[in-house]
């Protein structure tokens, strides 16, 4: 969050540092939602951000024209959220 390379990195790509933060605690509270058990609108919400944030950051990238090496990273965190997320539903079937 406030490490000098992602501060670099931010600002590259046209955002202001303090977003950053922002961004870092953002996703800590997302990962914290789908970690934590008994609340599935709370869990849902966690999904949905951390998606937002991915495709917000991959476009971010293509917009700021890096090169595709880049930006074709951020494309290996999709995976897991889909099965995370798929995994998700299937344990809440389960247990209904």
């Amino acid at each position: 969050m406030g490490i000098p390379q992602a501060i670099e990195f931010i600002t590259k790509l046209g955002y202001p540092a303090y977003f950053a933060m922002f961004i870092g605690i953002a996703r800590i509270l997302g990962a914290a939602g789908i970690l934590i058990p008994g609340y599935p609108r709370i869990t849902e919400w966690a999904y949905a951000g951390i998606a937002f944030d991915l495709i917000g950051a991959t476009y971010s990238q293509i917009a700021s024209k890096l090169p595709a090496t880049d930006w074709m990273f951020m494309i290996i965190w999709f995976i897991p959220l889909v099965l995370s997320y798929v995994y998700y539903h299937k344990k809440l079937k389960a247990t209904a």
